[in-house]
């Protein structure tokens, strides 16, 4: 089942690879990456149906939170030129772009996915299973939790994009009052739901799915990388991250709340 799984993901992105070298534009691959979890939980269905109602479960709040992340990140990509950070590759590279693009993007993105998603392969294939309990609930109203901070705070920001008057702004009402990055913190807490929830199918031991997710949001792709430069862009910005909890909702350090 994981090798189908891995197969399936390395199919996928390179079509999409393919599809980038006619394009030009790399950044085609960050709408599927919510897309590639969805695809992953119901093909692990099919190889192990019938499945418990848990895995059911898991599934079904997969696809939504998937699905959402596809919508959005697909909608805010219209019109828009080739991401920077994948313009920059392309500069850097030139010539090899097209192969360490490949690899670097399409391969890395395709592993960590498949990589991410054990909690959901192993909920499916356990033979461990055990009914739903109050870890399972603890599970989905974390889950509950990401789902409302990140789409809330994705159409939070949309809607202060949308307004002209906001340009070179800094948005820092609603859920961005009480972290820089609700989206992020979001992401968080839907991937350590889906990992309470898979406890209860004997897949305690894939903690490092939750882990590996945290490090890449609060250290690597996440906040780290795009708070790299964005005080030059929007000078507001420093004075907002002085008062301003980077991940975890908090009061703000001026407590006007």
């Amino acid at each position: 089942m994981l090798l189908n799984n891995l197969m399936i993901l390395l199919a996928m992105m390179f079509l999409l690879w393919l599809i980038s070298l006619v394009r030009r534009d790399v950044s085609i691959i960050d709408p599927v990456w919510g897309v590639g979890f969805v695809v992953i939980a119901w093909a692990t269905c099919i190889q192990n149906w019938p499945v418990s109602g848990r895995m059911l479960l898991v599934t079904s709040l997969v696809t939504i939170w998937g699905i959402r992340l596809w919508g959005y990140l697909f909608w805010r990509g219209i019109g828009e030129p080739e991401d920077s950070r994948y313009a920059a590759m392309r500069d850097k590279h030139d010539d090899r772009f097209w192969w360490v693009s490949l690899i670097t993007v399409f391969g890395l993105q395709a592993f960590l996915l498949w990589l991410i998603a054990f909690p959901i392969q192993y909920t499916a294939a356990s033979a461990e299973a055990t009914s739903l309990g109050w870890l399972d609930a603890v599970g989905v109203l974390l889950w509950l939790v990401g789902f409302f901070f990140e789409s809330v705070g994705d159409w939070q920001l949309a809607r202060f994009r949308g307004n002209p008057d906001n340009r070179g702004k800094v948005l820092d009402s609603g859920l961005w009052r009480y972290t820089r990055h609700p989206n992020y913190f979001g992401d968080f807490c839907v991937w350590w739901g889906f990992y309470l929830l898979s406890i209860g199918a004997g897949a305690g031991w894939t903690i490092f799915s939750p882990l590996v997710m945290s490090i890449l949001l609060m250290k690597i792709s996440g906040v780290t990388l795009l708070e790299k430069n964005i005080s030059e862009r929007r000078p507001e910005y420093s004075s907002y991250k002085a008062r301003t909890s980077s991940f975890f909702p908090w009061r703000p350090k001026n407590n006007n709340c």
